[in-house]
């Protein structure tokens, strides 16, 4: 039987496991180190993975929707998270360097065209990234479009996902005091930098929490703990980011710089029922553009790990015409 076929598990449709046959530490300047690792095929078609959050890491699971006798899988951490370092540190760490850093990967190990596959925040880097390198990218793969725009912001920590979700959205909301609930994003970012150790690991799981908990339409809703260590950096620097609105240059910058994009390949899996970045973000991205193949996947939200998302993004992966 084929290990991808008939069985509701999202491991069902990905490849073996696999081990990297190159793991490194790269100097990128400004006091930071990124991990890269690479496994697949050496001199196969290359393919760098984009993690989400920000502040998510990469994982083993990451290496498995690509043929290895096919693809040269590259996956990074990006600054701030993962086995990178300094752990946490929002110092230097925006937008732009991590834009210059998938550059820096990309030229230290002497690609030329690649396969972008990103989801979350991961899809918005990867799109920024061709936006401002286009003739880098032969091909985008995103998952669970985010466009880095106010309007993505209010809905999950505004209030609009908090509909679906009172009593998940209530323990978020109830730990800031009243006053200053029409901010939540930077009444969390008071508490996440404040300098007080405990009470920064008490908001980063509040926050990662939140998230977690509507990632999968399967979720029973309850968020389990992660390491603190973890929480602690994917709050930070993802609070990092939003507070600083992805550091583009206005609301919107993606879609308005779309035209930049629109001679490269595309394909977009959407969760039809995703609550952290809901349709219509993949729906505007996809709309118009020609090369653009949007897959709306029923019975689906935001997990990577879903069955039905796993399994159409290791479709995509094994029927580009790319090989």
């Amino acid at each position: 039987m084929d290990h991808r076929s008939g069985q509701k598990s999202a491991f069902q449709y990905l490849y073996p496991p696999l081990d990297p046959f190159d793991q490194k530490v790269m100097d990128v300047g400004d006091g930071h180190q990124i991990y890269v690792e690479q496994c697949g095929r050496p001199d196969g078609i290359p393919v760098l993975v984009v993690h989400g959050g920000p502040g998510g890491g990469c994982s083993p699971a990451m290496r498995r929707y690509f043929d290895p006798s096919v693809y040269r899988i590259i996956l990074f951490d990006q600054r701030g998270c993962g086995r990178s370092r300094p752990h946490a540190s929002i110092d230097d760490n925006t937008t732009w360097h991590l834009v210059a850093d998938i550059e820096a990967i990309r030229a230290s190990l002497g690609l030329g065209q690649m396969i972008l596959f990103g989801g979350s925040w991961g899809a918005t880097l990867a799109l920024i990234y061709a936006i401002t390198h286009p003739e880098n990218v032969a091909h985008l793969v995103l998952r669970g479009v985010f466009t880095m725009t106010q309007t993505e912001l209010d809905w999950f920590y505004g209030g609009g996902a908090g509909r679906f979700f009172p009593d998940i959205w209530g323990r978020f909301v109830q730990a800031i005091p009243e006053v200053e609930r029409d901010d939540l994003i930077n009444a969390y970012h008071r508490r996440l930098f404040s300098g007080n150790v405990a009470e920064e690991m008490r908001f980063a799981r509040l926050w990662a929490n939140w998230e977690n908990a509507l990632a999968s339409i399967n979720s029973n809703m309850v968020a389990g703990e992660g390491p603190s260590e973890y929480a602690r950096a994917f709050s930070r620097l993802e609070n990092h980011y939003f507070v600083n609105k992805g550091f583009l240059a206005e609301d919107g910058w993606i879609l308005k710089n779309r035209h930049r994009i629109e001679r490269i390949s595309a394909d977009i899996v959407q969760g039809r029922y995703d609550m952290v970045c809901p349709p219509i973000s993949a729906y505007q991205l996809a709309d118009g553009w020609e090369n653009a193949r949007l897959n709306m996947i029923p019975l689906a939200g935001h997990a990577l790990s879903e069955p039905a998302i796993s399994e159409a993004l290791v479709a995509v992966m094994d029927r580009l015409p790319l090989r």
